[in-house]
């Protein structure tokens, strides 16, 4: 699932913040990043794959990207869109209907032996993925990305132009 957390990540924070400084690339790779760790730490036998879908695990990078960036303004306002992805993905994931899983530790250590999110849902990830690629689309179409200036731009800096934050 790589097209429904980035489209849809991008869209809602385009919506509620509507700031052209965000780095849109470090938005998507903090809504994908919850799936990449969990999916390595699976793969690597380590623990199973929840840790990074756990509240505590955005939360932790949020004060992380807080405390390694005091007195650099610039810094933690580019390095702020990595946590805001993460939390992001929790929501479409829905990663806090399993409780245990999403309050770890607070409601106890114990999480059980369940898959990723993404790969329990099976054939709706189909849905979810067009509905990504839908999201992509009015990217595309609202930040102008058929000029080559303008996606050189958003590749470069991961900003979009000022004069569409109206």
């Amino acid at each position: 699932m790589i097209l429904w957390f980035a489209g849809m990540a991008v869209v809602a924070v385009w919506i509620v913040f509507r700031d052209p400084a965000i780095d849109l690339r470090l938005i998507v790779a903090g809504a994908l990043l919850p799936d990449v760790v969990d999916g390595l730490l699976s793969v690597a036998g380590i623990a199973g794959p929840w840790p990074a879908h756990t509240l505590l695990a955005s939360a932790g990078l949020l004060v992380g990207v807080m405390l390694a960036t005091r007195g650099r303004r610039l810094l933690r306002r580019r390095l702020l869109a990595v946590p805001i992805g993460s939390l992001l993905h929790l929501v479409l994931d829905g990663a806090w209907t399993d409780t245990a899983v999403f309050w770890w530790p607070a409601l106890g250590t114990g999480v059980g032996d369940q898959a990723l999110p993404s790969v329990e849902r099976g054939v709706l990830n189909l849905v979810l993925e067009l509905a990504g690629l839908a999201a992509l689309a009015w990217v595309w179409a609202r930040f102008h990305l058929a000029d080559p200036q303008r996606r050189r731009q958003l590749l470069r800096t991961g900003r979009v132009g000022r004069d569409l934050a109206r």
